[in-house]
């Protein structure tokens, strides 16, 4: 019972604090950027035609994730990729640590399907690795484009530095853990703690030889991006810029005209907001994504109140409309036992965990 409370103590912090973030900035600084009825008055005013054509744009965005699970897990389906996708997406964006959750979601989603642990935690690893890039490579791409077009912002100048020096360090580390065997081990066994951490969230098993596990991790990974790595890095693009584009039409279809924010404006936020999603304070970064994205969009002379209620349609589309989908998916899942296989000899699909004792030193 003990045990429990410590964990217990955890969620309830959590959730305070959540809360407390939600109400501060909705009810807080909200009303202090914008009038409420102008806010509504701007999402009212859109048309039944602008509301589709919307929705259809944010709906292929939830969709396209599915094509950056299809690149780096071999047979995986189209279906089975947005059933897994959409799935851990509402845990992540609904429970105090949805992260963690999410995460043991797709580990049950895919063994079910057959898939051995060793070719889940790959697919894991790669996606988050890639996100991540995406995510760091955005505010730099947006400073380029502004530093050409017109004046650059201090915000934006920070945020690409951070961006340009985690990603360089990011890249070292991986560069490191691909070079040779020898990086790789290193670089396992660095992260040893880390991932003992990870299984402790999962309730698994602490991993035995973190070294030899990367050293098997670098040889799979490295046939898997000669073959896919193209197909993933295009997965994700796609998959970014479908985001950025429910924004960009968000703010359109509320009137946030493209001369009052210009395309590349909105990019610089988008791409600043995403580096704060990445900070797990809350589920899915509610509350500090949407403030981040009104704060930066105003800064750059956007009309308030247009400009939040944007965002507020923007965040809507990508943060709540995917949590009726996981639901659906979810009984998907539950209910098509066609899906389901033995687990696929590691050998068949990815690293085998048999062989880590021959590569132990």
């Amino acid at each position: 019972m003990t045990s429990d409370r410590p964990g217990r103590s955890r969620i309830v912090i959590r959730g305070a604090l959540v809360f407390g973030v939600l109400v501060a900035v909705f009810f807080g600084v909200f009303p202090q950027l914008a009038n409420i009825s102008d806010v509504w008055g701007h999402v009212t005013e859109m048309s039944w035609i602008q509301v589709v054509a919307l929705s259809a744009v944010a709906v292929g965005s939830l969709l396209a994730y599915g094509l950056v699970l299809m690149a780096v897990m071999p047979g995986l389906t189209f279906a089975q990729a947005t059933v897994v996708s959409q799935s851990s997406t509402a845990v992540a964006n609904t429970m105090p640590a949805g992260g963690a959750l999410a995460l043991g979601v797709s580990y049950r989603f895919y063994g079910s399907w057959g898939y051995s642990r060793a070719v889940i935690t790959r697919n894991v690893v790669v996606t988050g690795i890639w996100n991540v890039f995406a995510k760091l490579a955005m505010p730099v791409i947006a400073l380029a484009l502004i530093a050409i077009t017109g004046e650059v912002s201090t915000a934006l100048i920070a945020a690409a530095i951070a961006g340009l020096v985690v990603l360089a360090i990011a890249i070292a580390v991986g560069s490191l853990a691909l070079a040779s065997e020898t990086g790789a081990r290193r670089v396992g066994e660095l992260a040893g703690p880390f991932a003992g951490w990870v299984n402790r969230r999962l309730r698994r098993p602490a991993p035995t030889d973190t070294g030899a596990t990367a050293v098997l991790f670098r040889r799979d990974t490295i046939g898997l991006l000669r073959d896919r790595g193209g197909r993933l890095t295009a997965a994700m693009v796609l998959s970014h810029v479908s985001v950025f584009l429910v924004l960009l039409w968000s703010l359109r279809a509320v009137g946030v005209s493209a001369g009052e924010v210009g395309w590349i404006e909105v990019l610089a936020a988008y791409a600043m907001a995403r580096l704060f999603s990445a900070v797990p304070v809350t589920p899915g970064g509610v509350g500090l994504v949407e403030l981040g994205l009104a704060g930066a969009l105003i800064a750059v002379g956007g009309p308030h109140a247009g400009v939040v209620a944007g965002v507020l349609v923007f965040r809507a589309l990508s943060f709540f409309l995917p949590l009726p989908f996981g639901l659906a998916t979810y009984l998907v899942w539950r209910n098509e036992a066609s899906w389901r296989r033995p687990v696929v000899a590691a050998a068949a699909l990815g690293i085998s965990r048999e062989r880590i004792p021959e590569l132990r030193s």
